[in-house]
């Protein structure tokens, strides 16, 4: 979504100016070609050198000083933008921007802007709820610049209560949608499934596998960004809930099995992300197993396939997308998979590959379509990924109309 877009973010003198690093990551590690303006007061809380390193731009921070490509850095670095991002946006700049102070790089940026402005504050507790940021606040809203929220909990000085910068993934949905994601999923219901299933050996132990549900939660995150709605079938996972999105949580393969069927009927794109066991346990046992020799048998029974049985039983209009993750063969095993189960597109990847791997914030896939054609993608941070598979999706249902 994000590929060459021109970002220009905005950091300011606030201690979650240290989060601004992870933001600047996420865009650049989308294709966006990320330029950052450090405030004299930001440049205390983090080296200008971090953002250079994770953007590839020079940090731009006085207002006389042009960077390399840029003659007049506030007018070349609010023109040539797609969008402004502040993030943290401390009291100090929404009041200065409220009221049309420009005395530095920033704010004279900020006012030469025509781009959309999306501004996430950060501050103390009291300031935020302070009258008179309240009141910029809704001064700046009228004047037609985007917020997101800060969230609810501790901040640095102690007190717990809004203020808190929103998280990453929250402010990279809002990114997202200003810079018109395309909405061609709206009136469409998704059914999504993340993370690996556990199968219980007895009350304390179980068997799963190394998923971390972090490419299904892109996935859910990326189609309810396209205003699809979004209901995510996840197995336990250490995963932030992705916002808009309906969470049916689950932990065994015959639990995912339930709600995936329950929700099929309803469903115009079922995306099968989730590693599901092929086994359980034939018996779990009432009690923790205790030690009593040297090796122990489980005796294991397969579990559905709701892969195949949602493949067997495809109704018309539906787009099935199945996923498969590899360690050899990866192209015969995804060609067999694609076929035999039916689906319109598979996506595969080998998890013995550097940033491919489980766990990864980044993945390389490619995309089998049922007609025969492979597309495959470079290594992307997983909401690119996401939206290149929903992109894959969304032709697939043209083309089947």
């Amino acid at each position: 979504m994000l590929e060459g877009r021109f970002i220009t973010l905005g950091v300011t003198g606030g201690i979650a100016a240290y989060k601004a690093a992870d933001l600047a990551s996420k865009l650049a590690g989308q294709g966006a070609a990320v330029h950052v303006i450090m405030t004299r007061s930001a440049g205390e809380f983090v080296r200008p050198l971090t953002f250079e390193a994770l953007t590839g731009n020079t940090v731009n921070s006085d207002l006389f000083v042009s960077s390399p490509g840029l003659k007049m850095p506030h007018i070349d670095l609010s023109g040539q933008a797609d969008l402004l991002v502040v993030a943290p946006a401390t009291a100090n700049i929404l009041g200065k921007l409220a009221h049309g102070i420009a005395d530095d790089l920033l704010t004279t940026t900020l006012l030469a802007s025509t781009c959309p402005v999306l501004l996430c504050p950060a501050m103390n507790v009291h300031m935020y709820a302070n009258k008179a940021v309240q009141e910029n606040i809704v001064k700046l809203t009228e004047f037609g610049y985007h917020f997101v929220e800060p969230e609810v909990g501790r901040v640095a000085c102690g007190h717990f209560g809004r203020g808190r910068l929103a998280g990453t993934g929250a402010i990279m949905r809002a990114i997202t949608v200003l810079l018109q994601s395309p909405g061609d999923m709206k009136g469409l219901t998704v059914v999504v499934t993340a993370g690996g299933t556990r199968e219980p050996i007895d009350p304390v132990r179980y068997i799963s596998n190394h998923s971390s549900g972090k490419m299904g939660y892109a996935l859910a995150e990326a189609a309810s960004s396209r205003g699809a709605r979004v209901i995510l079938v996840s197995a336990p996972t250490a995963l932030p809930q992705p916002p808009g999105v309906e969470p049916v949580p689950v932990e065994t393969a015959r639990e995912m099995h339930s709600a995936v069927m329950r929700y099929y009927p309803g469903a115009d794109i079922v995306i099968k992300a989730a590693a599901v066991a092929d086994y359980r346990c034939e018996r779990q046992a009432a009690d923790k197993i205790k030690k009593t020799g040297e090796k122990m048998t489980l005796e294991l029974v397969r579990n559905p396939d709701i892969l195949a049985e949602l493949g067997a039983g495809k109704r018309e209009g539906v787009t099935l997308v199945g996923f498969a993750a590899e360690t050899s063969q990866l192209e015969k095993n995804a060609r067999e998979k694609l076929s035999g189960k039916n689906l319109d597109l598979l996506v595969a990847n080998d998890v013995t590959v550097p940033g491919a791997g489980f766990g990864s914030d980044t993945n390389i896939v490619k995309l089998f379509f049922a007609g025969g054609r492979v597309e495959a993608l470079p290594e992307m941070d997983k909401l690119a990924v996401a939206h290149k598979i929903l992109d894959a999706v969304m032709t697939v249902r043209k083309t089947n109309k």
